[in-house]
Order: structure tokens, then C-alpha cells, then sequence
């Protein structure tokens, strides 16, 4: 079980990953910050025994994932959740900017993805494990989601 300081360390130092996780899978600040509060209620309320911080990482990952699965599956929630009041991320220059927008305007089932092994820095196995999906499978979708992404920065 975490001690109070080592939460508060944990929450300072992951908070922003959890709620920019939540808000790629779910596209609504309101939903994200729920499951991202979530995601860090379960981790006050856990007794698991962190072996490092990387395994504190993707256990966070992991539940903000499955809380941003139980969110979307709610009947109250609205299928039409929009980017347009979301906060992004600061970039140095205008093609960055541009590229973060073209992944997050993808389908979700390539965005997600896409943002957890370029923005996130996990391996192909590690999203597998994260979103529930084999690799080869994550490959595809990686592979395809670069496509459309071509696509579209090449129509502009």
C-alpha cells in the first residue's frame, strides 16, 4: 500500500499522462477528467506492491484504459464527444501542432494506439498488453493509422 507522500509523488508526476490517456481514448474533458480521477482513486484505495516506477506507469495506464472503456459503454454518455474545448499540448513548432491534431482527428481504434506508442513512448507489445489486443494486431493498426495520417497531411 502507498504511503501518503509516495501517492502524492505518484499523482504529481502521472496525473497529466492519465488525463491526456483518457482524453485521446474518451475526446471529452468532462469524461476524462472522471476516469482520470478514477483511475487515481483506485490507485489511493490499491495494495499492490510497485516493483518500479515503470511498473507503476503502466499499471496507471492500464487502469485508465479499462475506467475509459467502463465510461464509454455508459447509455448516459454522449456518442458525440468533441475536441474543441480540450486543452493541447504546447509544441515548438507549427508541423508538430499540425501532426498531433491529424492523429487525433483518426478513429479512435488508431488513435489510441498511435498516441500511446509515439507520444507515450510504449513498445508494440507493451500497447498490446495495455489495450488488450495482440501484437500483431497493434502492428496493423499502427501501420494503417500512419497511412491515413499520410493521407491526410498530404491532401493539405
Amino acid at each position: 500500500m502507498l504511503t501518503e507522500q509516495d501517492y502524492t509523488a505518484a499523482a504529481e508526476r502521472h496525473l497529466d499522462m492519465v488525463y491526456h490517456v483518457a482524453l485521446n481514448w474518451l475526446r471529452s474533458p468532462a469524461d476524462a477528467e472522471d476516469a482520470a480521477q478514477n483511475a487515481m482513486l483506485r490507485l489511493w484505495r490499491t495494495d499492490t506492491a510497485f516493483q518500479s516506477g515503470e511498473h507503476l506507469r503502466r499499471w496507471l495506464v492500464k487502469v485508465t484504459v479499462n475506467e475509459c472503456k467502463r465510461i464509454a459503454m455508459h447509455p448516459w454518455r454522449s456518442r458525440r464527444a468533441s475536441l474543441e474545448e480540450c486543452p493541447e499540448p504546447v509544441f515548438e513548432d507549427r508541423e508538430q501542432r499540425e501532426l498531433y491534431q491529424a492523429v487525433m482527428d483518426l478513429p479512435g481504434k488508431y488513435r489510441v494506439p498511435l498516441y500511446l506508442y509515439y507520444y507515450e513512448g510504449y513498445a508494440v507489445n507493451e500497447v498490446g498488453e495495455l489495450l488488450g489486443l495482440k501484437p500483431s494486431t497493434v502492428q496493423t493498426r499502427l501501420a494503417r493509422g500512419r497511412e491515413k495520417l499520410k493521407t491526410i497531411l498530404t491532401e493539405e
